[in-house]
């Protein structure tokens, strides 16, 4: 009895003492809100509210690793709209960062007490040849500075350990649902913001003096070359269109994936997933973006044969198969329908700018231009470097030169290509490129294996969706332009995705799971 009173006691005042620390905290955030106030001095009043939501935010991350998941990839939909209006403060663009580092250490901690082994993918070998190569690149004498180096491998390689996050994410049929209803809310706020955006123009979703650095990126307008009709290309959430194009086309993927999903396996959120697809659709189409328009067309056309293809035509599946492709096409047509209904004029000029510059009859067609010569004449163009057969080093080509330039006050390196591939010849060699490509190609077939493991049974469609997002990223788009890859939104689904498809690949194997979920 007295060793449980004393232990009662000491409990007593274990809580008694938490209590007291979090009032006293919650007593000086309000003290010090209140002199911010007081001063009339907003963007500290934000910045402040930031740290604490950002402190609570990795507190959370420590205790569970599972929620972490989620605000880091919530907060990459949102980031950039904070740093805009915080005047493109670099604090906030790291942010992202320091959420992984917390995500990662609080995962490790998590499975090292469990002594649960990582999962090992296929590539592995491939990918860790291919980091070595571009660490000892990070050092090459042609580079003006480290900071080049240290910026390409965390632009290439830090986001990397999310492939074993999401793997592990995916116990169970149950938490793969809860991720995807997740994202496909996501998906339709940050769309349906890039719509509004679409209509009212840059004003909307951007601060009334936006930084120098990234004012041109949110205030771009297309022009239709015959008729001159004029579009604005939305940055919804983020900071330039392109990362807004880019958000477009995963989710464009991945709610195809799902909806398929769901309508083969009868489960409720139905309407929320192919209402993200008509959304997205509809946003698509306001982005007077040719590459969104022509990736999500193929993307449509690639998914929706494979679907059918990987079904099991055992009973219903082949009815409910052919339904999800049949809903997708109906929410998309509505969603267009209502834009074309409420907003002729914003839907026309940007149809306007796709005919014009993408029909081969077009006297301003730009399709094989844009397509083939341009970007061919671009990598040709990365052998007229001297050093192309051993290059400059990582990262002295790669996205957010700029800010190292202005940050670290280092010499501009002046070298580059409007191609992905001339871009790694640039920075690694032609040696780099070869690695590049043997590492894309292994993770491509081991993608494509997982896939394929999953034909007939449920889970098809959100595997072959991601394996198609991965092979898109990792060839055509990386061939296109490697600054893709290096984007952090496109970068993290990727290595994200890539961990949920092996995982849901064992699905079918483990009877529990099958049985529990079905």
């Amino acid at each position: 009895m007295k060793v449980g009173a004393l232990r009662d006691s000491f409990d007593l005042f274990h809580n008694g003492g938490r209590n007291l620390l979090t009032a006293a905290l919650i007593v000086l955030a309000a003290y010090e809100c209140a002199e911010l106030i007081i001063e009339d001095d907003p963007l500290r009043l934000y910045s402040a509210g930031l740290v604490v939501l950002g402190t609570v935010a990795l507190l959370a991350i420590f205790k569970n690793w599972r929620r972490g998941v989620y605000c880091f990839v919530a907060w990459i939909a949102v980031e950039d709209l904070i740093r805009k209006y915080l005047g493109n403060n670099m604090i906030v663009y790291f942010a992202k960062d320091f959420f992984a580092l917390a995500l990662y250490l609080s995962f490790f901690i998590a499975r090292r007490s469990t002594l649960t082994k990582l999962y090992r993918p296929p590539f592995l070998i491939t990918l860790l040849l291919f980091f070595w190569y571009c660490l000892i690149q990070a050092l090459n004498p042609a580079s003006t500075s480290i900071f080049y180096g240290l910026m390409g491998l965390k632009l290439c390689f830090f986001y990397a350990p999310l492939l074993f996050v999401g793997h592990a994410l995916l116990d169970s049929e149950k938490e793969l649902r809860r991720f995807f209803f997740f994202n496909s809310v996501l998906i339709l706020v940050v769309a349906a913001f890039g719509i509004a955006q679409s209509i009212l123009g840059h004003t909307f979703l951007n601060p009334e003096v936006i930084q120098e650095d990234i004012r041109g990126l949110s205030t771009l307008y297309r022009v239709s070359p015959i008729t001159g009709l004029v579009a604005y290309r939305p940055t919804s959430f983020f900071v330039s269109a392109g990362r807004f194009q880019n958000f477009l086309l995963v989710s464009w993927i991945l709610a195809l994936g799902f909806g398929g999903f769901l309508l083969m396996r009868k489960q409720t959120g139905r309407l929320l997933a192919f209402t993200t697809v008509g959304i997205v659709a509809a946003a698509s189409l306001l982005t007077a973006s040719r590459g969104v328009i022509l990736w999500g067309l193929a993307s449509a056309m690639v998914v929706a044969p494979a679907v059918i293809w990987g079904a099991s035509w055992a009973g219903e599946q082949r009815i409910r198969v052919m339904r999800a492709v049949q809903r997708a096409a109906i929410f998309v047509a509505l969603a267009l329908a209502i834009l074309v209904g409420i907003f002729p004029q914003e839907v026309a000029s940007r149809l306007a700018i796709y005919t014009e510059t993408l029909s081969p009859s077009s006297s301003k067609s730009e399709l094989g231009f844009r397509s083939w010569e341009y970007p061919l004449r671009n990598f040709v163009a990365a052998f007229d470097y001297p050093r192309w057969p051993y290059g400059y080093g990582t990262g002295t080509a790669s996205l957010g030169v700029q800010y190292v330039v202005r940050i670290m006050h280092v010499p501009p390196m002046n070298v580059g290509v409007e191609n992905g591939y001339g871009q790694l010849v640039i920075e690694l060699g032609i040696v780099g490129l070869l690695l590049w490509i043997l590492l894309t190609y292994k993770i491509s077939h081991s993608a494509w294996n997982a896939a394929k493991n999953l034909k007939g049974t449920v889970w098809f469609p959100i595997g072959f969706a991601i394996f198609w997002y991965a092979f898109l990223l990792v060839f055509p788009l990386s061939f296109y332009g490697f600054v893709a890859y290096q984007d952090f939104v496109l970068n993290a689904y990727f290595w994200l995705m890539l961990g949920m498809l092996f995982r849901v690949s064992e699905f079918p194997g483990n009877l529990p799971i099958a049985q529990t979920t079905a």
